[in-house]
């Protein structure tokens, strides 16, 4: 079987675009402070493992697992939203530090980010979701759904090869600097949040959308 070159190079622009993993590396260095190198790659594999499966789910299923549990992906985009905000606030004001600081026997269960925000909504978001919905969609059959899972599995392997070398990036930085970088990504990841939360309102009508 010839695969469609033209189909592969838009699916894999298009995953590479919306997932992003370049600009997620330094987000998972700033909500894993102070972690050893082998907890961060325990971190980064359980991340993408989270993402991948999610971003497989709904390329086999499409829409009609969000449609079984009533859930809209203007729905979806908001909670995400809501969600990434509240850790974007952590970063900015270093509450995961003054929790770890505060307690005598961490709680790794839940200083652990590999489900979320990494695997959720950072990996598998609400645009990478609806992005491999639409790629399946434009060629339905067995071609274009390998071709997808094909091109979702090499932007993965790059992402945690992005997220392996994070550490050798904070080496290369500093501790003040990952600081600095830390508060910076935490704007740009509340932002983002409030984008997801108003792309969800312009699916509902309640905004008008810019641009």
């Amino acid at each position: 079987m010839i695969l469609d070159t033209a189909y592969m190079i838009t699916a894999f622009v298009t995953l590479l675009v919306v997932i992003d993993p370049i600009a997620i590396a330094p987000i998972f260095l700033a909500v894993t402070p102070d972690m050893t190198p082998a907890m961060r790659e325990r971190i980064a594999r359980r991340a993408v493992l989270v993402g991948g499966l999610i971003l497989v789910v709904f390329a086999l299923a499409g829409e009609a697992v969000l449609d079984f549990i009533g859930i809209s992906m203007a729905a979806f985009r908001v909670a995400g939203g809501m969600l990434l905000f509240l850790t974007a606030l952590d970063m900015l004001f270093e509450r995961r530090t003054k929790r770890r600081e505060d307690s005598s026997e961490p709680d790794p269960v839940h200083e652990d980010p590999s489900v979320f925000p990494l695997g959720i909504p950072l990996i598998a978001g609400p645009g990478a979701i609806a992005s491999v919905i639409l790629l399946v969609g434009e060629k339905p059959g067995g071609e274009g759904l390998l071709i997808v899972l094909g091109m979702t599995a090499v932007i993965l392997l790059f992402m945690y090869i992005m997220l392996r070398l994070s550490s050798r990036l904070e080496q290369a930085l500093g501790k003040v600097a990952i600081n600095v970088f830390t508060r910076i990504f935490g704007m740009l990841l509340a932002a983002l949040s409030v984008q997801f939360v108003l792309d969800g309102l312009a699916e509902f009508g309640f905004v008008t959308p810019v641009g």
